[in-house]
């Protein structure tokens, strides 16, 4: 099919899908003729205030060994992701290559002229870019590795189609803006098939989503400063329906509104099983995490939600409605140490 005919998604057949499911980013298109539309995420198959564009400071040294008992105010201090030690490092920074201006392609890489950045050669590696634009991935073992990505709109930083093992690794990913001209998602596996996919290390901000994958590794990012236009079901990290592993472990994930949450796992296309939530700190949100159960739905199964750290940066519940929601407790489910950041109370299950 052509790249054309691919775009015959109307947003407004779009917003009027997104209003009808709760919790998840199910917009499937992108703004105006930039790119092909998306299709919408089958089932995959487990083993504080918005501000202009924060710019991440140098990396730290090691973990400090002192853990001051409220890590939201500084989570690096804690060892948890922040500005200071996650996204682009500094000494990158200073050597960026401008997308199209100084590099418009490299092997297995080029830019389109209608506005995006396609990845089709396996084994492709874009490192050291400026790129204002989306990064379209359809081929696999790619790394996405020391970039910054800035995109507007109903867009993904990265969208990754039909591709395995790819890793985003050390980007910053976002918009200028928090309205709605927000980025929609910042690292999307369009059709949900993806495996091996790697998010780790990652500043993502003004985005109506962080990341949305069912399956392989989220680990280490710093997603914040949530972008929101009306109709926005906006996520940290999110989930649809997956039984394929997947582990989302020690990232900051805050959520300066009062929907939906920073950790989802929903049942939208089906069942949920096979997550590991761990050693994360979250804040914000209707919940802050969602434990992909689901009234009237197939009963979730090994959801292993241990260790987090809840904070109240923006609510006393954690959440505006609580911490937690919808974990069902069987078939090898575990909420375990959870806590209280700040006063390390226990959290208990929902």
């Amino acid at each position: 099919m052509s790249r054309a005919a691919k775009v015959g998604i109307s947003l407004a057949a779009v917003a009027a899908v997104a209003a009808l499911v709760v919790g998840g980013t199910l917009l499937i298109t992108r703004h105006g003729t930039k790119h092909p539309a998306v299709a919408q995420s089958p089932v995959p198959t487990f083993t504080g205030t918005p501000s202009a564009s924060p710019s991440p400071s140098p990396k730290p040294s090691p973990r400090p060994t002192a853990t001051p008992a409220d890590c939201s105010n500084a989570p690096h201090l804690c060892g948890f992701p922040d500005a200071t030690n996650s996204g682009v490092p500094a000494k990158m920074r200073k050597k960026l290559l401008s997308v199209p201006g100084q590099v418009s392609s490299g092997p297995g890489w080029h830019y389109d002229p209608g506005g995006w950045v396609e990845v089709d050669g396996n084994g492709a590696v874009l490192k050291g870019l400026s790129i204002p634009y989306n990064v379209d991935v359809t081929a696999s073992h790619v790394t996405i590795e020391d970039d910054v990505i800035v995109d507007t709109g109903d867009s993904f930083g990265v969208s990754i189609r039909h591709s395995h093992h790819v890793r985003v690794k050390d980007c910053d990913i976002s918009s200028p803006y928090t309205d709605s001209r927000r980025l929609m998602v910042g690292v999307k596996d369009v059709y949900g098939d993806a495996t091996g996919t790697k998010v780790i290390g990652n500043n993502i901000w003004h985005t109506a989503t962080g990341v949305q994958t069912g399956a392989g590794l989220i680990a280490g990012n710093y997603i914040h400063s949530i972008g929101f236009k009306p109709g926005d079901h906006v996520n940290g990290i999110t989930v649809n329906g997956s039984t394929r592993p997947l582990m989302i472990r020690h990232n900051t994930v805050f959520v300066n509104l009062g929907q939906t949450d920073a950790i989802s796992l929903f049942e939208d296309f089906g069942v949920e099983a096979n997550k590991l939530i761990k050693d994360n700190l979250v804040a914000g949100g209707g919940y802050s995490i969602y434990g992909g159960a689901k009234s009237g739905g197939p009963q979730s199964y090994n959801i292993r939600i241990i260790g987090n750290r809840f904070s109240r940066k923006y609510y006393s519940n954690g959440g505006q409605f609580g911490p937690a929601a919808y974990f069902d407790s069987g078939r090898g489910n575990v909420w375990s140490g959870n806590i209280w950041d700040g006063t390390k109370a226990m959290v208990f299950s929902p």
